[in-house]
């Protein structure tokens, strides 16, 4: 695996939620150690507000929203020949079934896909994704769910070598031109989604799906372990598209 890539997903590990606070967190201990109380202090308050801020549901609700209102659903009305659904994780544990195999956010993107599918005659799925940790890709996983849900082989298109966003935007890219094409992912990482698509030429048409935003039920809200989740999604996406566009300058 490329040192690069390993080297970007360390570095925005302590630029999210969980990193930023544990990195802020020792700190404090380390300070602590060295009898600097007042550093010390700094840190620990710090690190528990953070905690605490990422993990108020009306924050993430409202980091997660301002990333999944930027394009609304697909209409189902364009007709293109090809629809890419972009990976996102799976596991190989044969005791559970495909369907539990594939994250939520890949099988919904899958089943967004299909149903986009099966509603354009003639049009071809593109599936794209490595392998991760496991001893086969995002892409043929997505296949299978494909496949086992009646879509023909023929009308599938798999490339299993894409690590991210970026090098799977390069395959298609070979695969449809500048030709008009449906892009489906969830509805957080569309935004630099579309920016990385967009800077190579390309036309994608946005169809976000697996949505994490909700309607707002007040300020009263205890902190909880599922929205210190959507936090640390949001803020990957911010940190994603900021870097996409700090590329596009360099």
């Amino acid at each position: 695996m490329e040192i690069g890539f390993l080297l970007k997903k360390f570095i925005s590990f302590f630029l999210e939620p969980i990193g930023l606070v544990l990195m802020l967190f020792f700190f404090g201990i380390y300070y602590l150690y060295k009898k600097n109380e007042r550093r010390a202090e700094i840190f620990l308050v710090s690190s528990f507000f953070i905690l605490i801020l990422f993990s108020y549901p009306p924050f993430a609700n409202y980091l997660v929203s301002k990333l999944e209102n930027q394009y609304p659903k697909y209409d189902y009305k364009q007709v293109v020949k090809y629809i890419h659904v972009l990976g996102n994780g799976h596991n190989t544990d044969n005791e559970q079934p495909l369907s539990s195999q594939l994250a939520s956010a890949s099988l919904k993107r899958v089943i967004e896909g299909i149903v986009i599918h099966n509603k354009i005659e003639d049009s071809k799925i593109i599936f794209t994704g490595y392998e991760a940790r496991t001893d086969i890709s995002q892409a043929q996983m997505n296949a299978k769910m494909a496949e086992a849900l009646n879509i023909l082989p023929e009308d599938i298109l798999i490339n299993p070598l894409p690590k991210d966003t970026k090098e799977e935007a390069l395959f298609t890219k070979t695969v449809v031109g500048s030709d008009p094409f449906i892009l489906v992912t969830s509805a957080s990482h569309m935004p630099r989604a579309m920016i990385l698509f967009e800077s190579l030429g390309m036309h994608p048409i946005a169809a976000p799906t697996n949505f994490y935003k909700s309607e707002f039920r007040g300020y009263f809200r205890a902190p909880s372990a599922h929205a210190l989740y959507i936090s640390t999604i949001a803020i990957h996406e911010y940190i994603g598209i900021l870097w996409a566009k700090l590329r596009a300058i360099i």
